[in-house]
């Protein structure tokens, strides 16, 4: 019985590895079609962990704006 050879198993690893990338990103994208991110949304809970974890860190802060950059 002849035992593979490093170039062989190199190659059935990294096609493994591809075939399950693209599960998973196919995956992602059906979650992303099925829950899309709703417009309104309230981000009650997200300013009030942001707002306690800089207390928390900088005590006697106050938080005046919450935004992405641009």
């Amino acid at each position: 019985m002849a035992t593979p050879d490093l170039l062989t198993i190199c190659l059935t690893s990294f096609f493994a590895v591809l075939v399950l990338l693209s599960i998973l990103a196919f995956l992602i994208r059906m979650i992303i079609v099925i829950f899309p991110e709703k417009a309104g949304k309230d981000d009650s809970a997200v300013i009030a962990a942001i707002t306690t974890t800089y207390n928390a860190h900088y005590p006697g802060t106050k938080i005046t704006k919450i935004g992405e950059n641009k």
